[in-house]
């Protein structure tokens, strides 16, 4: 208590006593930079803020990137009008985001106290240097083989492939340390590829790394350089995961979507970024720009995005910097893109799915396991307790144990992490679309295929609610995720079955075993039909026409998996999810 106290009245003393309402809006961390420097570096998040926390009632994926891209942007630009004068009056260096109603600044600490000040302020931020995930490497060779890799065969990509759905017609996201384009497994699948000799870059590459990471010193500098034109890489991670996404030659098939290609964005400075970076690079995703950054193009936009980093307590991370990047995630995932996250590699305790973004609800994350099927010992477990929502992580697990993929120059290396198997399950999400393109910008629903086809695996583990010899659990969470299994079940997908707009019924307990309720809020609706649909689009069960405010179903008599039910009242049709245990 008398740490706290003494604290407190350190930062009363810094900043002349200020009101307290406004020093509680300062990250603790951006007041201890100023004991240290005169300029520092933070984001000023703005209390006024479009996030879109569910799917949008648009069909196409296009649909859904120019609404949110346009929303979110004239919403910034709105509100962010008085502090972007104030900045530029003051030539004082900042950058404005629209993905998440922010500002990056570099300012003195008078600025910054003028800045939280501000009535539109919510937070200062600091902008903490975030680390990818660990990785360890097996062995580096140039040994070359004509079979696919043993994740590939795992997972059955081989088998998409001889359905002949290779990923063609998907793009592909990474943000990572970058990628090396030239390499043979990755240089024709690189979206701005032209022919052997030339290549375009604008909208298919941005560079986040404007600056050395705080964490070097200056006298070291970054390989690649700063603001590069042309993707580069500087570590080898974003090479070797690419090569697992979208990878093969003539003597190499080392990824499940060979059919696709990728776009990418650098977002680590040797293995470090800052929130200020990652969210550079979602937003450039969302509607990616030309190399001036200017004419940004929602149309553009991937597919999927692979994300392989964390940012853990010890790094810095905090409640606001959840917030911002939660937030962030939503709204990429509502304009149409699959967010796809490695769960982390922090062991076999319970909860250690612990950093951003891997334990937030809107990502998919993926946990490891070996080629025999066991879950990695360095594998990340679920459920969620960081936030106290307990909510089930990791959603499926995938092959990241001695996954071989291609490095720097074009050797090929096989590294350990989840940061290996998110690639694997980014690959499948582009095979299914290029089985069923109707499907593309329909997140939730690609999601429920990965978790509904993925093998069920139990654990002898158990942790908090989730019992390891059923599933989900907390280890496998579905289970392991099969390509082929998700392929057919994307193939049998009734598309007309699409989320829409969420309404005033309520579903609970979600996931059930025997008994499903529905209940409306709005007493000037009543329930006359309500039908559960299978991933196939085949009615299993339906309420005969009554007039109910409230109804519980029966559901014992159905087989494990994801639902659709269809609620008709005398106003609206709402289509939503559940699980059947």
């Amino acid at each position: 208590m008398y740490k706290i106290l003494f604290f407190v009245f350190s930062i009363q003393l810094a900043f002349g006593f200020t009101d307290p309402s406004i020093i509680k809006k300062i990250d603790p961390l951006v007041i201890k930079n100023y004991t240290q420097k005169e300029s520092a570096e933070y984001i000023v998040l703005f209390k006024d803020r479009l996030v879109y926390s569910k799917s949008l009632a648009l069909r196409s994926k296009n649909e859904k990137a120019k609404y949110v891209y346009e929303t979110l942007f004239n919403h910034a630009k709105k509100t962010q009008r008085k502090v972007v004068s104030f900045l530029s009056n003051k030539n004082i260096p900042f950058q404005s985001f629209y993905v998440i109603n922010a500002i990056k600044v570099t300012s003195d600490e008078v600025t910054m106290m003028t800045l939280a000040e501000m009535d539109e302020v919510e937070r200062i931020i600091d902008d903490t240097p975030m680390k990818m995930l660990d990785y360890e490497s097996e062995k580096v060779t140039n040994s070359r083989s004509s079979e696919p890799e043993w994740g590939l065969k795992y997972i059955k990509a081989d088998s998409v492939w001889a359905k002949g759905f290779t990923g063609q017609g998907v793009i592909i996201g990474g943000q990572d340390t970058g990628y090396d384009w030239q390499v043979s497994p990755l240089k024709q699948k690189y979206r701005g590829y032209i022919d052997s000799t030339s290549a375009t870059h604008d909208y298919n590459w941005h560079d986040a790394i404007i600056k050395n990471n705080p964490i070097f010193p200056d006298t070291i500098l970054n390989p690649c350089g700063l603001s590069v034109k042309q993707p580069c890489d500087d570590n080898n991670h974003g090479t070797h995961t690419m090569g697992t996404m979208v990878g093969e030659d003539a003597d190499n098939k080392i990824g499940v979507a060979p059919g696709a290609k990728w776009i990418a964005c650098r977002n680590m400075d040797r293995g470090w970024g800052q929130p200020s970076t990652y969210i550079d690079c979602f937003e450039w995703f969302l509607a990616p720009k030309d190399l001036n950054g200017l004419n940004p193009n929602p149309t553009k936009a991937p597919h999927v995005i692979n994300n392989s980093w964390y940012c853990s307590r010890e790094e810095g991370c905090n409640e606001s910097n959840f917030l911002l990047m939660e937030e962030v995630v939503k709204n990429v995932k509502a304009s149409g893109i699959v967010v796809v996250v490695s769960a982390g590699n922090s062991g076999n305790g319970c909860g250690s799915v612990s950093g951003p973004p891997a334990f937030f609800e809107s990502s998919l994350s993926i946990g490891a396991t070996d080629i025999n099927g066991n879950i990695a010992g360095f594998s990340s477990r679920g459920p969620v307790m960081i936030d106290s929502s307990f909510r089930l992580k990791p959603n499926v697990s995938a092959p990241g144990v001695n996954v071989r993929s291609v490095i720097r120059g074009g050797s090929f290396a096989g590294f350990n992490g989840t940061s290996m198997a998110g690639p694997h399950v980014a690959g499948i999400v582009a095979l299914i679309i290029s089985a069923n393109p109707a499907l593309a910008g329909n997140v939730d629903v690609i999601e429920d295929i990965i978790e509904g086809s993925a093998i069920p695996t139990v654990s002898e583990m158990s942790c908090s609610n989730f019992d390891g010899a059923s599933v989900p659990n907390a280890v496998f969470g579905y289970g392991i995720a099969n390509a082929l299994q998700a392929v057919n079940r994307a193939l049998e997908f009734n598309t007309n079955i699409l989320e829409n707009e969420p309404s005033s019924i309520k579903v609970f307990p979600n996931p059930t075993d025997e008994l499903l309720t529905f209940v409306i809020e709005n007493g000037n609706e009543v329930m006359e039909n309500i039908e559960i649909i299978d991933l196939s689009g085949r009615v299993v069960i339906v309420m005969e026409q009554r007039k109910n405010l409230m109804y519980t179903m029966p559901v014992a008599s159905l087989e494990s998996g994801i639902y659709f039910y269809q609620v008709k009242t005398n106003q609206q049709t709402t289509v939503g999810k559940f699980v059947k245990l």
